[in-house]
């Protein structure tokens, strides 16, 4: 999940437009109404536009960095969950609220469970938003063989649900013929994903370190995760998926818009 850096922006943007109101209104606005004397009073146009998106610009950035912000699946790793064209909404105080920009932790939240569908900063480039499926919590065993996982010597029940027939897009094109099973872990349900097509890999077992979490895209056989560059660590988290507002994939071969997927709950 690619990340574009608007936070900062926005933070910036408002604390512009504040500074600018405020010292206008401090130091000049009263002497400019005295100047007019009865007159159409001028106002500077940026002080109308600090005035004008200042409240906006500061009820986003509430909104956006203590309550819910929207993201984009833009890759098929967490497949049949979530599509390429799904925009979710993230619950940012789900696991304790955050500093925007700086993400100093103001409250404890929620513990992470097995099974949220969490979007966190990405530990080789925090630049960069990712969206996975917690596995394994701090001291958790952690063993994957043959595509079956166990957790802390028990093996997570899985039965096959069906073959994968895709939806319309270029990767559900490719994906044809997966192999989706539903996943029990920790007494939910959810879907999983595995390509026939592809050997065993990344067999192997680990602890997970505290402080620190184990975590898989439900498409296994095509996601970058856990197995690969290591583990998430408690500060890099972002927040809670919790559902689909809306699905639009506009690229060539895409599905456009699909209104049977808007107020999807994300499973856990």
């Amino acid at each position: 999940m690619i990340h574009f850096d608007f936070e900062a922006l926005l933070l910036l943007g408002t604390l512009l437009t504040g500074v600018i109101w405020l010292i206008d209104t401090l130091f000049f606005a009263k002497s400019r109404r005295l100047k007019a004397e009865g007159n159409t009073e001028y106002e500077p146009i940026i002080i109308e536009y600090s005035r004008s998106f200042f409240p906006v610009l500061l009820a986003v950035l509430v909104l956006r960095g203590f309550l819910l912000e929207p993201f984009r699946i833009p890759s098929g790793s967490m497949m049949p969950t979530l599509l390429i064209g799904d925009f979710i909404l993230v619950n940012k105080f789900s696991y304790g609220i955050r500093l925007p920009v700086i993400h100093t932790k103001l409250t404890e939240g929620d513990k992470l469970k097995r099974g949220d569908v969490a979007v966190f900063r990405f530990p080789e480039d925090e630049s960069l938003d990712f969206i996975k499926r917690v596995i394994g919590l701090p001291g958790d065993r952690i063993s994957y063989y043959n595509r079956r996982l166990t957790i802390n010597g028990k093996e997570l029940d899985v039965k096959l649900d069906r073959v994968y027939e895709g939806q319309g897009t270029i990767a559900s094109t490719n994906m044809k013929g997966g192999e989706i099973y539903q996943e029990k872990l920790d007494g939910a349900m959810h879907m999983m994903m595995t390509d026939p097509d592809i050997g065993f890999t990344h067999n192997g077992e680990l602890v997970v370190p505290e402080g620190k979490y184990f975590v898989m895209g439900d498409n296994r056989d095509h996601s970058n995760d856990s197995r690969f560059w290591g583990f998430v660590p408690e500060q890099n988290l972002v927040g809670k998926a919790i559902m689909i507002w809306m699905h639009w994939d506009w690229r060539d071969g895409g599905s456009g818009l699909d209104l049977s997927r808007i107020g999807t709950e994300i499973s856990i």
